[in-house]
Order: C-alpha cells, then sequence, then structure tokens
C-alpha cells in the first residue's frame, strides 16, 4: 500500500499479486489491484479485477463505487451508471442493519440483538359497564 501512495503503481501491483498468490480470496488486495490499474490508465485490467472483488463480495458497496468508475473512465457510462446504483442499493442495505453491528453479524442468529418474549394475558371474565350502549328507552 505504501507504493500505491507514493504513485509506484507497478510495484504495488506486483506486491498486491503476490498476497493474492498465497491468499486468492485477499479482498483487499483484490480491490486495490484493481484500484491500482485504474491509476495506471489500464481500464480494461482495472475492470476485470473489480470483478474478481465482485466474486468475492457481491454486495460490497466500495467494489461497485471502484466498477462504476472503471467503467466510467473506460467510456461505458451505461454499465457505469448501472454499479453506481449498486453501490447505492448496498448502502441502503449496510445502514439498515443493526446500529453498530457490522452488516456480517447482522446475518449470524447468536449476535441478534434480544427479543422481548411475548406477554400472555387473561382476558377479564366480566367486561366492565359500558354506559353509552345502555338501551335507550323507545319514546
Amino acid at each position: 500500500m505504501f507504493a500505491f501512495s507514493q504513485g509506484e503503481y507497478d510495484n504495488a501491483i506486483a506486491a498486491l499479486r503476490a498476497v493474492l498468490a498465497v491468499d486468492p480470496e485477499h479482498f483487499d488486495a483484490q480491490l486495490s489491484l484493481g484500484m491500482a490499474y485504474c491509476r495506471k490508465g489500464d481500464f480494461a485490467t482495472a475492470i476485470v479485477e473489480g470483478h474478481r472483488a465482485e466474486k468475492v463480495r457481491p454486495h460490497e458497496q466500495l467494489v461497485h463505487t471502484n466498477l462504476s468508475l472503471f467503467y466510467m473512465r473506460a467510456g461505458d457510462k451505461v454499465t457505469a451508471e448501472h454499479h453506481g446504483l449498486q453501490a447505492r442499493i448496498a448502502s441502503w442495505k449496510s445502514n439498515m442493519t443493526a446500529p453498530g453491528m457490522p452488516p456480517a453479524a447482522a446475518s449470524d442468529p447468536e449476535l441478534e440483538l434480544a427479543k422481548p418474549k411475548p406477554q400472555s394475558f387473561k382476558l377479564p371474565e366480566k367486561f366492565p359497564d359500558q354506559p353509552w350502549k345502555k338501551n335507550k328507552p323507545a319514546g
């Protein structure tokens, strides 16, 4: 990441590929690899690497944000808008989880918040008088 931050994209790409050789599912390395190619101006390869990150985490907001950027820079506005919308949808879904709980934890039943138990109650045998329902004399 230091090489990336210094603009040494070829060195960053080599280092990120080394990480992915050891752990092909390393999401951050895959995501960063796509961005490194984008910064180099190789948008076609950035798109390929972005879709590999999408396979690891298909509903990740940052994946679709990056893909939107890559497609826009490559000149494909329609596909860029599609991924922009997917990024927006992913952000809405992540905001719908319990406060302070990461999105992955929201689907784990062991990490769910405690839910109140339903209370049972008994109806009274006789309801109180209802003066507004008393029969009025016919007249």
